[in-house]
């Protein structure tokens, strides 16, 4: 498979600032004279060079009874700035004489764009605003935080490893070629463009621990015009075809994505992962293998799959618009310890798609459809969410179906007779720990506390090793 096009931007989460980028209008610093500004500092969250920022603004207030005329509004180093300014609708880094009527304001909206250099460390980017009135200066500073970075702009990708030195930010998808191997070493940050995903024809390595995970995030990293949270959907997510083989990934974090992804005239499917059969393999473990891993934030599905070969340990997936496993046209499937849930939120809507369908066929139409074989094996695993029922297992036609739950907790009201449930929970409150937190350790007294069947394989999200819980904590 060939991208029609692979087109990547990125931003990196570096510094948490204490201070908002820009106070609210109503929190106004009192100055004496004749202006004053709605913030002390005009503060931009971090930014990757080269990569232009979010609008940032500011409101200029005339505190007179009369109308006054800005003579200039500039930054202070000039054509030399790294920053922009739009004033009333016009753009420069010096815009001049501009009326500001009685205890009016006007706001001024300002963008930037910081030039490449050797720093590996976040860096300080400033100068001042300045409105001058009857040859009296009025100014603020104007903060940002640069962040030098790796592109990945249009990439077919060869066997190589990225490091943890400098972020990596990929524009327009990118493509691990066939039979290569992408290796990402631990604390390796990920950044990756709207309507942009990571595709894989041969092989990733994700080699993350849990002092050093790696992350797979959107390169919207302006949070405070965000309000300091991620939002479902910025990003597109990985995709494995079905060429893709013997693929690792610990300790990873993939959040805030899911969206679909245009590629020539088609679109992927919205998927945190999606995994294609590659019919050359037959065990779950050969194909996709998550271990310690949180898929978290999908506004599409956690895992998507279309026969494809996944096993998963210690691994949670949560708050998905759409099933957090949906499995279609079978597959070979195998679940350890693992978490899967969504209560839904304000952007992530939970109303009629359950957190698990296991199906060995995939409808093409009302009347036909592809069948699969379905093998599928879920140990020690929790499936639950605020719909009554969370899982779904269907079969049609010829294709074998073949489904084990062990020791597992579920939320589910009915049961396909053709699955085989051993020593199941059924409709039992998990009792976790925060579910608006996504906090999903278990508190004293659940039912899924002790209640896991041995063998107990690797240690669970919080590192502890021989835990006996159903669930990844």
């Amino acid at each position: 498979m060939r991208l029609f096009s692979l087109f990547w931007i990125a931003f990196f989460t570096a510094l948490t600032l204490s201070s908002s980028s820009c106070r609210k209008d109503a929190d106004v610093i009192r100055q004496s004279g004749t202006l004053r500004f709605s913030a002390d500092t005009l503060l931009f969250d971090t930014v990757f060079v080269s990569a232009g920022s979010t609008t940032y603004k500011i409101k200029i207030y005339n505190t007179l009874n009369k109308t006054v005329t800005l003579s200039s509004v500039r930054l202070e180093k000039g054509s030399a700035s790294s920053f922009s300014l739009n004033v009333n609708g016009i753009s420069g880094r010096d815009v001049a004489n501009q009326e500001l009527a009685p205890h009016d304001s006007m706001y001024v909206y300002s963008t930037v764009t910081i030039d490449p250099n050797s720093s590996l460390s976040p860096f300080i980017v400033d100068d001042r605003l300045i409105a001058t009135v009857n040859g009296a200066d009025y100014s603020v500073p104007v903060i940002a935080y640069g962040q030098n970075a790796r592109y990945i702009f249009d990439s077919v990708l060869q066997t190589q490893t990225w490091d943890n030195v400098l972020p990596y930010v990929i524009i327009n998808n990118a493509l691990v070629d066939k039979n290569q191997t992408l290796t990402i070493d631990a604390g390796c940050r990920v950044y990756v463009h709207p309507n942009s995903r990571l595709f894989v024809e041969g092989t990733l390595l994700v080699n993350g621990t849990k002092t050093d995970s790696v992350v797979f995030q959107t390169d919207r990293i302006d949070r405070s015009y965000f309000g300091y949270r991620g939002y479902p959907g910025e990003w597109g997510g990985l995709y494995f075809t079905e060429n893709s083989k013997g693929n690792k990934l610990k300790w990873t974090v993939i959040k805030d994505c899911g969206n679909s992804t245009r590629i020539g005239q088609g679109m992927v499917q919205p998927a945190a992962i999606q995994v294609d059969n590659n019919p050359g393999i037959f065990n779950a473990a050969d194909g996709v293998h998550l271990e310690n891993c949180v898929v978290e934030n999908s506004i599409g599905y956690g895992l998507l799959s279309f026969g494809g070969k996944v096993s998963m340990l210690n691994t949670l997936i949560n708050t998905c618009g759409q099933q957090n496993v949906g499995v279609f046209q079978g597959g070979n499937f195998e679940f350890n310890q693992c978490t899967f849930v969504t209560y839904g939120t304000r952007l992530v809507s939970h109303v009629d798609a359950p957190v698990m369908s296991l199906l060995n066929y995939l409808d093409t139409s009302q009347t036909s459809y592809i069948p699969g074989n379905l093998k599928a094996v879920l140990r020690n695993c929790i499936i639950y969410g605020s719909l009554e029922e969370e899982l779904v297992c269907n079969s049609k036609g010829p294709g074998s179906f073949d489904i084990l739950f062990d020791h597992c907790l579920i939320k589910a009201k009915t049961a396909n007779g053709s699955v085989v449930f051993s020593e199941c929970k059924f409709n039992e409150d998990p009792m976790f720990e925060d579910t608006d937190k996504w906090n999903y350790r278990l508190k004293a007294g659940s039912p899924a506390r002790n209640a896991g069947a041995p063998p107990f394989f690797g240690t669970n999200l919080d590192d502890i090793g021989g835990s006996q819980n159903m669930g990844a904590y």
